[in-house]
């Protein structure tokens, strides 16, 4: 097929530019996209699927890794109006995907093929159950802290005796992780489960311990997709390596100006390098913006271009010159607050939908005093940040399931003993831990007894129950139902949130029994940010978020909030020349979701901590042309002092 030849081009393809096009068209080796904001990149990977499927490859043959579930969600739901009739390629999230290895190949390393996932506070607890085995305070020694290095260690491929071979004679906080990394890792495999950080380096040491496997592995996916690949660390870069094997039918596609993850593990490297791993790769670079007004566009390049470690790259669009971006100095952080939730207001009567406008912050502090602004002007909004499963309600449904169907986690039991209280006390829980059940009282063996007969029959009960209909089977017979309606009003509310486990869980009924209930608590457990904006979606409200929740997401109207010195660029990210450039790299992506509007704020005086600090204008203000900006009515300091910082 002549790609230069219109005549020759698929009918799926003609609304494309060239260089979608040309990406599209490469469907064989190694292939990078460098995507800019607003650049289409979505539609260009669903459509190379589609190209795939229409030119002879099965889908189940296909593989598409994406970050978030949301996003994964998104590509399957474009492809199915794409493939109405037709089976879907296998989409998945790097976790997802390395939950499915596991569970299809992981006997081989003896990993239960029903194995459970530890969030991050379930990590926690059994952490601070092995420090207490070591006599560690965990007041003086903090368990997140031992699970950061342990998930640092296991982000970077180290096995636990590795780890204890390099660091173990170090210091004295070591020597502790060691240790409690050993009975942590004990606790894992008792009740057979395996953490996040598993479901990374796990099915890495599978493909590379084991030639079979990845033969196998490497048959099942002819051609590999990864979307946002500047947000892949070392391991999942390696993963994907590993599955595209010798065909090398790797196309990965991202942004290196919106790589904002290093501090979780991202390197920018496996994009930066990918043309030095595949000599043969082909380079393709996406710059026509979609999104944005031609005003935005020009300001996000003056901002990311200062930026040293980056791939040339220059957004260009075809949209209208639009507005010129304004920028608001307030005196206080709480006047700045009503300053905007004022403008929100006059936007949105002027037909604006609540939807289309966004607040950001670079920190969750800066929430409080938007929320109380939003609140006093009567303007609804929505807070993305607490998460759903976070929610205590969810996450006591969600341990009565996972106790129900493996009897081991003592986690879970503790909890769901708890929740509601059934007159099982500590003491009790304690001999019931250890093995002492004949020491229990006979009022308290009873108690015990009734709990136990109850996780049995829902056990039972999950052998042939779809998922929603267990769930819904466990809210009522754990008792959590009635303590929540005794409640009143806000005992509804969490109930609601239960209930909405049963919607959630409704997407698996398709596949009754363990299997699908098994599917549906890694999905709860791999739950991202986003995910909480998903469950309110039929609310309306101006949405406030942080800016690393925000990437992915457009609004017609964007306000970023506190672009002073030490918020915005952060504090403390000045040290080292990357740190910088990620800062920068932030406020790009903050930039870049606005496509009609964008409005930058900022505060003289903000309280940080109980303290208040007087700050300077963010030097960032001073990466856009001046013959960009309008400069709004300051309340204490105005534009020249901006231009002057």
């Amino acid at each position: 097929m002549n790609a230069s030849d219109p005549s020759s081009e698929p009918e799926y393809i003609s609304h494309l530019n060239p260089a979608q096009k040309e990406a599209v068209l490469a469907i064989d080796g190694p292939v990078s996209v460098l995507a800019g904001a607003g650049s289409g990149k979505t539609s260009v990977l669903t459509t190379r699927i589609y190209h795939l499927i229409r030119k002879g490859v099965p889908a189940h043959k296909i593989l598409a890794v994406t970050f978030t579930n949301k996003a994964a969600r998104e590509m399957r739901e474009r492809l199915h109006v794409k493939l109405p009739d037709s089976p879907l390629p296998f989409v998945a999230t790097f976790h997802g995907l390395g939950r499915e290895l596991l569970q299809t190949y992981g006997t081989v390393m003896d990993i239960p093929r029903y194995f459970t996932i530890y969030d991050r506070d379930d990590s926690k607890s059994a952490i601070r159950e092995a420090l207490k085995a070591l006599d560690v305070d965990p007041k003086e020694v903090p368990p997140s802290a031992i699970l950061g290095r342990i998930s640092k260690a296991k982000g970077e491929g180290q096995t636990l005796q590795e780890f204890r071979d390099k660091h173990g004679r170090e210091s004295f906080r070591s020597r502790i992780v060691a240790e409690a990394w050993i009975r942590y890792e004990e606790t894992l495999k008792r009740e057979k489960s395996l953490d996040f950080d598993d479901l990374i380096v796990l099915p890495v040491r599978l493909l590379q311990n084991h030639e079979e496997v990845r033969l196998k592995v490497q048959e099942r996916f002819s051609h590999i997709h990864v979307d946002e690949f500047q947000d892949t660390n070392e391991l999942q870069g390696r993963l994907a390596n590993l599955i595209a094997g010798k065909p090398q039918n790797l196309f990965v596609v991202g942004d290196i100006d919106q790589s904002i993850y290093t501090w979780r593990g991202a390197t920018i490297d496996n994009l930066l390098k990918f043309e030095d791993t595949y000599a043969s790769a082909k380079h393709i670079v996406l710059e026509h913006n979609y999104r944005s007004t031609k005003t935005i566009v020009d300001a996000a390049n003056g901002v990311i271009e200062k930026n040293q470690n980056r791939k040339d790259k220059h957004a260009v669009t075809d949209n209208p010159e639009g507005e010129p971006i304004t920028i608001h100095p307030s005196s206080t952080a709480e006047s700045e607050a009503r300053w905007i939730a004022q403008q929100a207001g006059r936007i949105l009567r002027k037909g604006v939908v609540p939807e289309e406008i966004a607040v950001l912050f670079r920190t969750n502090f800066q929430s409080r005093a938007l929320e109380e602004a939003f609140l006093h002007a009567g303007i609804p909004y929505r807070l993305l940040g607490t998460r759903f499963f976070d929610r205590k309600e969810v996450k006591d449904v969600l341990a009565w399931i996972r106790v129900a169907l493996e009897p081991d986690r003592e986690v879970d039991r503790m909890r769901a003993v708890q929740s509601p209280p059934r007159g099982i006390g500590k003491v009790t829980l304690g001999k019931l831990l250890a093995g002492k059940q004949s020491e229990l009282r006979a009022a308290d063996r009873t108690k015990v007894d009734a709990f136990e007969a109850l996780l049995t029959s829902l056990r039972e009960a999950a052998q042939t129950l779809v998922p929603s209909e267990f769930v819904k089977l466990v809210i009522e017979r754990s008792g959590i139902q009635s303590a929540l309606i005794k409640e009143g009003e806000d005992g509804q509310e969490r109930l609601e949130n239960a209930k909405e486990l049963g919607t959630l869980a409704s997407r698996h009924d398709g596949t009754p029994g363990l299997d699908g209930i098994c599917t549906f608590l890694a999905e709860a457990a791999l739950a991202g940010d986003q995910d909480e904006m998903d469950r309110e979606e039929g609310k309306t409200g101006v949405t406030l978020m942080t800016v690393h929740a925000a990437k992915g997401l457009e609004f017609d109207t964007v306000f970023v909030t506190g672009l002073e010195e030490g918020l915005f660029p952060h504090e403390g990210m000045g040290n080292e020349e990357r740190d910088e450039e990620e800062e920068r790299r932030l406020f790009y992506v903050a930039v870049t979701r606005a496509k009609k509007k964008l409005i930058l704020t900022l505060a003289r005086m903000r309280r940080i901590y109980g303290t208040d600090y007087m700050s300077e204008p963010s030097s960032f203000l001073r990466d856009i042309s001046p013959l960009l900006i309008h400069y709004d009515e300051a309340d204490e300091y105005g534009a020249e002092n901006i231009i002057e910082a």
